[in-house]
């Protein structure tokens, strides 16, 4: 049953003001399940196994990087119930281009961080809701997390925790096992 917020006029961005999310540079970008329900797979012996829904999000994400030109897909990791991965946006913006650089509501910047994100989340909510026959059910939470990678030194820091975030399950802030243990 889809949960009405009675304050959703009253959401603030916690995008970083002002920043050009459509400029070049390396993101790390986690997007959770609609309550953390645990709906693309499982943790057994730190493997990911992934079923239906896991792998219609790994086929999109991968696409991802297909479709769009100016997108490179570092290393990622499909979790139970998130996803973490790491774009790359190697965008060129040449002096003609008149495009806007900065998104407001209703007004999408193209190959943008959220426009990327808005568009995967709506294909794969698609997708999984034909799969499991329904229509309208929210499948991801309503924002995502994103960090902006500032130097090689992080980005390896952060290749290592996504290749290790398996091994890591049981203590995992995301694992819904232990919401109450972290909040």
């Amino acid at each position: 049953m889809m949960r009405y917020n009675k304050d959703i006029h009253h959401r603030r961005s916690i995008r970083l003001k002002g920043f050009d999310y459509a400029q070049a540079g390396a993101y790390f970008v986690t997007i959770c399940s609609w309550d953390r329900e645990c709906i693309l797979g499982n943790i057994v012996d730190g493997q990911v196994h992934l079923n239906q829904h896991g792998e219609i999000v790994k086929s999109e994400w991968l696409k991802t990087g297909d479709i769009r030109s100016s997108i490179l897909l570092d290393e990622f990791i499909i979790m139970p119930n998130h996803i973490h991965g790491i774009l790359v946006i190697n965008n060129s913006r040449g002096t003609l281009r008149r495009a806007p650089m900065y998104e407001r509501f209703g007004n999408p910047v193209s190959n943008s961080l959220s426009t990327i994100v808005r568009l995967f989340k709506s294909t794969t909510t698609k997708q999984m809701n034909a799969l499991r026959s329904t229509q309208g059910r929210p499948v991801w939470q309503r924002n995502y997390y994103e960090h902006i990678i500032r130097d090689d030194e992080e980005l390896n820091r952060i290749r290592e925790y996504i290749m290790n975030n398996p091994l890591q399950w049981d203590e995992d802030e995301n694992n819904p096992v232990n919401v109450t243990r972290h909040r």
